[in-house]
């Protein structure tokens, strides 16, 4: 995997959008229970799970939020409640984002966008933004800015990159979403800083 380098820019980016969840709070739509920044227990497996929080919280907290691992949509908000009482600190969130989260997203930022690492780091980390709100799929109607987006990183086009992230405003317009309409804006204003 090549280097990373986020700029100061798309961490702040990435940390405003995500915001700090707590588990006792479901975030709606298809998500999982989340704690901190944006780290879905809905999506990992309970292995990855031990491996990330298992030294930050205590093990019946581990115990107890392993019952959510795989859970997300409705199954998600039912259990939600139950974990009103686990509180994430913003260290603890940010402890995982920079030495777990990050570390994670570059490589599927990598294996979607391949010449990633070959862009200025304002693009990198606009890239890496969207993959960790969206993930790294190409397949489907859906993705089809995503797959232009591709194109345009082989050819270091990072004016078509910024085009086609405000083009998947698409998807979200009239959702109810406007938090992600903002993203899609912030990480096309931060690869036309580039």
């Amino acid at each position: 995997m090549p280097p990373y380098i986020l700029c100061d820019a798309a961490v702040d980016l990435v940390l405003r959008n995500e915001g700090l969840n707590q588990p006792g709070e479901w975030p709606g739509g298809a998500s999982g229970i989340t704690l901190g920044y944006g780290y879905d227990l809905g999506y990992i497996s309970q292995q990855r799970f031990l491996a990330d929080w298992g030294s930050i919280l205590f093990v019946s907290e581990m115990r107890r939020l392993n019952r959510a691992v795989g859970k997300v949509g409705k199954e998600a908000a039912e259990v939600a409640p139950q974990f009103k009482e686990i509180h994430i600190t913003k260290s603890q969130a940010l402890e995982i984002f920079l030495a777990r989260s990050v570390p994670r997203y570059w490589g599927m930022t990598c294996v979607a966008f391949p010449r990633v690492a070959l862009l200025p780091s304002h693009v990198q980390g606009a890239l890496f933004s969207l993959v960790y709100n969206r993930g790294g799929s190409m397949t489907g109607e859906r993705r089809r800015e995503m797959r232009a987006i591709q194109k345009a990183v082989a050819s270091k086009d990072t004016e078509e990159i910024a085009r086609q992230i405000r083009s998947m405003k698409r998807l979200w317009i009239g959702q109810g979403l406007d938090g992600l309409l903002t993203r899609r804006e912030e990480e096309a204003c931060l690869v036309e800083m580039a």
